[in-house]
């Protein structure tokens, strides 16, 4: 008999703690979860899915425009913001389902409740303040957006979660960040009819993407009518008798907007928790603290996925919560490499990405060739639109080996992805310089850049 109710309680119920404890299940183990929201976490109910739905509305704006230059006349056309909130809301709910299936069917024990921790092996479930003891638990309790609670006004701001829900399609906004949660809503607010500003208090959108994508990337935002202010953030909010927010910036801008959204990053959601009762360490960055094998300060409790803030990822939150299955329940230890990770940001236009930026490329060695092209893809040669596509190829010029890839345009997302397995492979360019081209694409112009556009030595 054992001494513990469980030998495995998982503490949130996104992408990495519902992997976790179906793979530990299936390895044996008797597994709970407990999840106060909803199972699916921040990516299925109010992060990558919802968001991508939102993206795909957004385009169909530039598609409509775009038929005129291949024959096609598209009559009078409208947006139902409502329908698409409905359609949403249904596909979350279908998805939710088959998270809650799929734990059921491994034999995992499920909670709808807020738990808590109370010790190394102990956690409180507050919806009945019942106590339940575990070999081993798993904090999966993924991050929540930033907010600054120094702003004046910043009550009338709302963050990505409250943008899935609101009640009439804004007709102005105004977003504040510069990451990709922030380029993507941009786009998507944009292509949805409404008039678009972005403010960031950086230099360029997109810190710790490749400089060179950076700067396309916000030439064509603006190319599209978002409005982009730089090296600027908001001071003051205030609500207008109308209901429109007001916010005032630190140069002295005023901009007035329906909804003001909040994308200025996101922090681990480890608030209340019970972290210090458990002696579980943090780090200075408010993540918890954990080792290779996601195994916190405390032997007994593990964390994965962006509660550690180490790649905030769906993907890599699933692998992380696989990994912890594997190696304390399947006799199968492995790790996660973080070091190559392909990713993209469905900004308009798209970014893929994977491998090392040239700054990043530049810190390990001094020796780089650099392939860069930009060109008007096909479809717009008819279509008329002002879109370029950017490719980017960084290479290490003593070895050959292909160290990053970058792209922007259309579907340069579903392109990195395969790029992620050419460089997982140690791909050189010389392997990219044999690869026939498949025309007429323009993913050929990875296999067919032949000169570098700089040689960067010592």
């Amino acid at each position: 008999m054992s001494d513990f109710d469980y030998d495995l309680f998982v503490i949130g119920g996104g992408s990495g703690g519902v992997r976790a404890a179906r793979i530990a299940a299936t390895h044996g183990a008797r597994v709970a979860i407990a999840e106060e929201y909803r199972y699916g976490g921040t990516c299925v109910i109010r992060g990558c899915v919802p968001k991508k739905l939102f993206v795909y509305a957004s385009r169909f704006s530039e598609e409509f425009e775009d038929a005129e230059g291949f024959g096609w006349h598209v009559g009078e056309r409208s947006f139902d913001w409502s329908r698409l909130i409905a359609g949403k809301d249904k596909e979350i709910a279908r998805l939710e389902g088959i998270y809650r299936r799929n734990l059921e069917r491994t034999g995992v024990e499920l909670f709808d409740s807020r738990a808590v921790l109370e010790g190394p092996h102990t956690v409180r479930l507050t919806a009945s303040d019942r106590i339940i003891s575990a070999r081993y638990i798993l904090i999966a309790t993924g991050a929540t957006p930033n907010v600054d609670p120094d702003l004046p006004g910043g009550e009338h701001v709302i963050t990505s979660n409250e943008a899935f829900h609101l009640a009439e399609m804004p007709k102005r906004v105004v977003v504040a960040g510069g990451g990709y949660i922030a380029v993507e809503f941009a786009g998507i607010f944009n292509g949805l009819g409404a008039e678009t500003t972005l403010i960031y208090r950086g230099e360029e959108i997109l810190r710790g993407f490749d400089d060179d994508m950076r700067k396309a990337l916000h030439e064509e935002m603006e190319k599209k009518g978002i409005r982009i202010l730089t090296h600027d953030a908001f001071v003051a909010i205030e609500k207008a008798a109308d209901g429109s927010v007001i916010g005032t910036t630190r140069k002295g801008e005023t901009l007035a907007a329906d909804q003001i959204l909040f994308a200025i990053g996101r922090r681990p959601n480890i608030a209340g928790l019970g972290l210090e009762k458990a002696g579980v360490e943090v780090t200075d960055g408010g993540a918890i603290r954990v080792d290779a094998a996601s195994c916190t300060s405390v032997p007994s409790i593990y964390a994965v996925g962006d509660v550690t803030d180490r790649a905030n990822l769906t993907p890599i939150a699933i692998r992380e919560g696989h990994a912890f299955a594997d190696t304390v329940f399947g006799n199968k230890p492995w790790t996660v490499d973080h070091s190559l990770i392909a990713t993209a940001v469905f900004s308009q236009p798209e970014l893929g990405t994977v491998g090392l930026s040239q700054a990043e490329a530049l810190k390990r060695t001094p020796n780089l060739d650099i392939y860069k092209t930009s060109f008007r893809p096909m479809k717009h040669t008819l279509s008329g639109r002002d879109e370029k596509m950017h490719m980017k190829l960084i290479v290490d010029a003593d070895s050959d080996k292909v160290l990053g890839v970058h792209i922007l345009g259309h579907d340069a997302g579903e392109l990195a992805q395969v790029l992620g397995i050419t460089l997982e492979m140690g791909a050189t360019k010389a392997d990219f310089d044999r690869t026939i081209a498949v025309h007429p694409t323009v993913a050929e112009e990875l296999v067919t850049m032949r000169e570098p556009t700089e040689r960067l030595r010592g």
